[in-house]
């Protein structure tokens, strides 16, 4: 596509001289919106600390953003990690341009207005609380989309935080109002763009999920304070007369590394089947890079299979690059698929699965090599006390493998 401009060249192109001195963001705060579907509007808050950093905001989250470029009447903002860029021409303080993704050929209309932190405009007082849990059934009675969900919200006044979890993982942090009894949530990070819209009564709830002006599906629920998930740990499973896994991949230094090699030995070994495009994963990777950090004394390796939809070996191999940077990531990544992340070729890469259902996934490895847990999903941060349940099991069964 001819208005798609590579981030990277466009820093090229920044570097060379301008005649002209650039206009750079104002300090302060900005109120942007994406342009979804059915005329509706993905608000997010970001603040501009300086002309080359800012943050962005999702309730408890804050992403910081320090790759900011600018050529003359324009700035072009790179999240971190994620592969998705602003470009956008001031108009004024404000701005005005497009939110891009290059390997899915996907563009956002986007725009921002300078002095302003109202995430959604409120018209009218609230007169339902969201807050509890919400059983959940995105795109009901369509066989190929529908999958079960847990909704878990705090309301305060007319402000909604929250997530959606499912059996994969979680909707990450969203944010919002509830005006009169439309609730409107939103995130973004960089990757995804998520937008949900939802009428809701004392005990049900019906609405849309948006994400990106790509997709959009119904979504419907129920309160239901007694709602579990199915567990994370029975979903993904080793195919009959199999009890270990095998692969071997290359690395960002182009060897080709496998579970045979001296360094998984007589070591309890996790295996991540990851994204360098996935906010779960991130979230993930960020425990695991931490965890690995402060117990490399111990019998314990890390190792993550990235599937990429990057269009090319050397760019996947550089988002890599930049994900281990970033996070500090110490235990090696290997490319084992670029140019889509579709699940059923993944699965393809390690037949002995009966299929990858998510990203990220994590297989658990003993000391003699056979796998005794796989993982699917990740409840991050976003999920509270389920993710804090997921670290301490999750360091429980590892020193139990350890001490065996």
């Amino acid at each position: 596509m001819k208005y798609l401009i590579s981030f990277l060249s466009i820093v090229l192109m920044v570097s060379c001289k301008s005649e002209t001195t650039p206009k750079t963001l104002q300090i302060g705060t900005y109120r942007a919106v994406l342009d979804v579907q059915d005329n509706e509007a993905l608000p997010f808050i970001f603040e501009a600390e300086s002309a080359t950093k800012l943050k962005v905001f999702n309730a408890e989250e804050v992403i910081e953003v320090d790759e900011i470029a600018y050529r003359n009447d324009s700035v072009f903002i790179k999240l971190p990690v994620f592969e998705g860029f602003i470009a956008a021409k001031f108009e004024g303080n404000n701005l005005k341009g497009q939110f891009i993704k290059e390997s899915l050929d996907r563009v956002v209309p986007f725009s921002a207005e300078y002095n302003n932190d109202a995430r959604f405009e409120v018209k009218s007082k609230s007169t339902q609380n969201s807050t509890g849990i919400w059983e959940t059934v995105f795109s009901k009675g369509n066989a190929e989309d529908e999958y079960i969900a847990k909704g878990i919200f705090k309301q305060e006044g007319d402000k909604v935080i929250g997530t959606f979890r499912t059996t994969t993982g979680d909707y990450r942090y969203l944010e919002g109002v509830m005006d009169g009894d439309q609730m409107k949530l939103s995130t973004f990070d960089g990757s995804h763009a998520f937008l949900f819209t939802a009428k809701v009564t004392d005990s049900t709830m019906e609405g849309l999920f948006y994400s990106g002006n790509h997709w959009k599906e119904p979504f419907v629920a129920k309160r239901n304070v007694s709602y579990e998930l199915p567990e994370a740990d029975d979903l993904t499973f080793l195919k009959e007369g199999y009890d270990r896994i095998d692969f071997e991949f290359p690395n960002t230094s182009g060897e080709l590394i496998s579970l045979s090699d001296d360094r998984f030995n007589d070591k309890v070994v996790i295996v991540q089947i990851m994204g360098t495009w996935c906010p779960n994963c991130l979230d993930e990777s960020k425990y695991y890079a931490e965890f690995y950090e402060n117990n490399k004394d111990k019998d314990i390796e890390f190792i993550a299979l990235a599937f990429e939809y990057a269009k090319t070996k050397e760019e996947a191999f550089s988002r890599i690059e930049r994900l281990q940077e970033k996070i500090g990531i110490d235990y090696p990544i290997l490319l084992a698929q670029y140019g889509t992340s579709d699940k059923v070729k993944a699965q393809e890469k390690l037949p002995m699965l009966n299929h990858v259902l998510s990203y990220p996934t994590s297989i658990y490895i003993d000391k003699t090599g056979k796998v005794r847990k796989i993982h699917t999903g990740f409840n991050g941060p976003a999920t509270g006390e389920k993710y804090v349940e997921f670290k301490d099991e999750f360091e429980a069964f590892v020193g139990r493998l350890l001490e065996e």
